[in-house]
């Protein structure tokens, strides 16, 4: 093919992908050319603005000694009056129901705010409603009462494939609503350690602090992402940034827009990635991708349809599944008591297997300050069949400050054997203010004391 039959293919290519975005423009010589324009026009007025105000008290080290307060005879009244600041942070939010006023954001724009204003781009500001958070996903859903808003139309996400065109919109650095272009990178990301459910969009659209809760559109001017984290070395975007796929906050949005939480389900399996010597092992196929079962929890929905020790998962209602990220997000996004359909690999035979998301195998019957402390770490039973793993901690949970980490095996609790998440439970719940856990890491035992 010549250069000229070249420079021809590529301009109609470009001109077809371009014309769902906008009608051609004509520059000062009256020739026609693509432009984003039209489609933003319709997008940015649902793309705004938030700030968020909170309160701390600005204690001075010495005040808090009570023996400096005594000794230099400071009334306890004087003490606990101490001023305070007020900060402000700021982020990108998308509004998805213009007529109820909902807004999609992340939970770490809004992080610990007494409150939440939410700017539009036509100049008007407004006090949002914290509706419910997903700390594990990182997705908040805000609330505000005002008339003439513009949302944007939720596009599939799991129709995306590597290479198409987007456009990320946000507030970076606080300058205002910004725009940038860029394609899909990649799909699927996990393992990052961002979020306690990882399945990102990655893309090189330029995603800056700021960005965090903005939208990645496609050429159509449709949602297909929540921007929430980037890769940068030095602060600035260096061509790596992710986005949660709408499909996954939309599970989100609609659990908490129905009960004011999510509670997320679970099949009871414990599951590895598959290494090169564990393919070679089971004897798959050379390059077979999947999520190796290694253990089936007791009366877990996972025994009951029938799933066994070394079944290989290879897709979920018929998406491929690569990566224990994977499966984790692709279950993630299901409520308790929907069907899902899984095909295997057992013994060289494919199999499909249908069955129903439980209850997920977590601490829920306790109360007190212990299950705030609590909140957002996933526990699984260990499949060595001694104490419970700590499973997974969500980075913006409570959980985080809680002295836990990801991958701890939890052997006693209240000074009493642990053998499952039962016995976890039974324990725990001897004293809701205060725990005493036993717990193996990287091979030592520790104590670890919550209260």
């Amino acid at each position: 093919m010549n250069l000229a039959r070249t420079g021809i293919l590529l301009a109609l290519i470009l001109s077809s992908v371009l014309s769902h975005a906008a009608l051609p423009l004509a520059d000062s010589q009256g020739r026609e050319l693509p432009s984003l324009s039209p489609m933003l026009k319709q997008v940015n007025p649902a793309v705004v603005n938030i700030a968020t105000y909170s309160t701390r008290q600005a204690y001075n080290p010495l005040l808090n000694d009570p023996f400096f307060r005594r000794f230099f005879n400071i009334p306890e009244e004087e003490f606990q009056q101490q001023p305070q600041k007020r900060q402000q942070s700021a982020g990108s939010g998308v509004i998805v129901d213009a007529e109820k006023g909902i807004i999609i954001t992340n939970v770490h724009v809004i992080k610990d705010a007494d409150e939440v204003q939410v700017s539009l781009n036509d100049g008007r500001s407004f006090t949002a409603k914290i509706k419910g958070t997903d700390p594990e996903l990182d997705i908040a859903i805000l609330e505000i009462d005002a008339d003439n808003l513009s949302k944007v139309a939720l596009a599939n996400s799991d129709l995306l494939e590597i290479g198409d065109f987007v456009v990320a919109i946000g507030n970076p650095f606080a300058l205002g609503q910004t725009v940038t272009t860029g394609v899909v990178s990649a799909l699927g990301r996990s393992g990052l350690g961002i979020e306690g459910y990882e399945n990102f969009i990655q893309t090189d659209a330029s995603i800056n602090p700021g960005n965090s809760g903005g939208a990645l559109v496609n050429l159509r001017g449709e949602l297909i992402g929540i921007n929430t984290a980037i890769i940068s070395p030095a602060g600035g975007n260096v061509g790596i940034g992710f986005a949660i796929p709408i499909n996954m906050a939309k599970a989100s949005m609609d659990q908490i827009l129905d009960h004011g939480e999510v509670r997320r389900g679970q099949i009871g399996v414990n599951i590895q990635d598959i290494t090169p010597d564990l393919r070679s092992a089971f004897d798959l196929d050379n390059g077979q991708q999947g999520v190796l079962i290694t253990g089936v929890g007791e009366d877990s929905p996972a025994e009951k349809a029938g799933l066994q020790a070394g079944d290989v998962i290879v897709s979920v209602d018929g998406e491929a599944t690569a990566s224990v990220g994977q499966l984790r997000s692709q279950i993630g996004i299901k409520g308790i008591g929907d069907e899902v359909k899984l095909a295997l690999i057992r013994d060289g035979r494919k199999l499909n297997v249908e069955l129903e998301v439980g209850e997920p195998q977590n601490i829920s019957s306790i109360s007190g300050r212990l299950q705030e402390l609590l909140d957002g770490t996933r526990f699984e039973d260990n499949p060595d069949g001694e104490g419970v793993i700590v499973a997974n901690i969500a980075p913006n949970s409570p959980a985080a400050y809680s002295g836990l980490r990801p991958g701890d095996v939890i052997i006693g609790a209240n000074r009493r054997q642990i053998t499952d998440t039962k016995s976890l439970q039974e324990s725990l719940s001897l004293n809701p203010d205060q725990a005493l856990l036993r717990i193996r890491r990287g091979g030592v035992t520790l104590f670890l004391v919550l209260r």
